[in-house]
Formats: structure tokens, C-alpha cells, sequence
């Protein structure tokens, strides 16, 4: 019989699949999707009795106050490369929703791995795609342009130059990551 941890987990890989179906294929993340995720996760962790809910401890699930701090945590860690127009809203939502599942511990951890994947992945399709050459040039006019931005003493888009024509699916890398991190926690937990 599973664990109760591992059938959160599995709960938690669930919707991050179907948000990455939803961003491959139509280029957006629902926000039912994220929404309901967010009222599961806050249920489940409120409502665990010690011992059970996502990463079983002593005292029980996270509770209501751990999962909205990793609500906010989400948003804030990714709601800076959203204004700079790095990444897509649905996101920033999609991390906040990881964030209620994990907490705001395990989110950190879940966000260096996601931004990793994510560079791992651009790194690829770069490659894949023999766009070095571009994407290079359009990194450095990126950079220079908020560094001037930043030298002004404003926030400047991170907007390329040119458009590539290939968008990354984000939700991917972030699913990789937190799925990472839930795997390397149970992993840990286990005797």
C-alpha cells in the first residue's frame, strides 16, 4: 500500500502533467487548473491529521499558514522574470500553486531546480535548433539594454530583439524541478 506522501506526490505530478499538456499544446496554463490545485493542496494541508498528508511528519500536514507561505513564496521568486517579461503568468501561478503543496522551504529548493532545468532545456533547443549564433546576440542586447535600464534607474524588459519563433514550455521545467525535489525529499524520508 503507498504512503500517504506518495500518493501526494503523485496527486502533485498529476496536475503538473496536465499543466504541461496545457502549455505544449495551447501555449497558456488554465487557471481552473491552478486553482483547483491551490484549493486541494490548502485542503490537504489544513486538513492532514498528524502524520499524513505531503511529506508525513509528526505533526501532520504543513497547516494552513505553511501552505499560503508557499503561495506567496511562489509568487514572489517568479514574479520578478514575469515583469521583466521572462516568463508567462500562468508561471508565476503555476509555481504558487507547487509553492501550497511544498511550503516555503521546499519551494526554494524546487525553484533553483526548476531554473536549472529551464536553462538546461533553452540550452538544448539552442542547440537542436542550431540558433546559437542568434540567441547569443540577442542575449547580450538583453543584458546591455538592462544594464543601461538598471544604470537609469529603471526596470527594463528583458524583450530579444528578434523573435526566434520558439517558445519554451515552462510548466516543463517547472515540473521537473519541483518533481526533483519531491523525489530527492521522500528519498530522504525513507528508512
Amino acid at each position: 500500500m503507498p504512503s500517504s506522501d506518495t500518493l501526494c506526490a503523485a496527486a502533485l505530478a498529476a496536475l503538473l502533467m496536465i499543466a504541461i499538456w496545457f502549455d505544449v499544446r495551447e501555449r497558456r496554463i488554465p487557471n481552473t487548473l491552478v486553482a483547483n490545485g491551490i484549493i486541494w493542496g490548502l485542503a490537504l494541508q489544513t486538513l492532514a491529521p498528524r502524520g499524513d498528508g505531503l511529506f508525513a511528519f509528526w505533526w501532520g500536514g504543513l497547516g494552513a499558514s505553511q501552505a499560503l507561505l508557499g503561495l506567496a513564496a511562489g509568487l514572489g521568486l517568479f514574479m520578478p522574470l514575469h515583469l521583466l517579461r521572462a516568463i508567462g503568468a500562468g508561471d508565476v501561478k503555476l509555481l504558487a500553486m507547487v509553492g501550497v503543496w511544498l511550503g516555503p522551504k521546499m519551494l526554494l529548493g524546487a525553484a533553483l531546480l526548476t531554473l536549472l532545468a529551464g536553462g538546461l532545456m533553452a540550452i538544448v533547443v539552442m542547440l537542436a535548433s542550431r540558433s546559437s549564433r542568434h540567441v547569443l546576440t540577442n542575449v547580450r542586447v538583453m543584458l546591455t539594454t538592462a544594464l543601461v535600464g538598471a544604470l537609469a534607474g529603471r526596470l527594463a524588459p528583458l524583450d530579444a530583439p528578434a523573435s526566434s519563433g520558439i517558445r519554451l514550455p515552462y510548466a516543463l521545467a517547472i515540473a521537473v524541478g519541483t518533481l526533483a525535489q519531491v523525489g530527492w525529499v521522500l528519498a530522504q524520508s525513507r528508512p
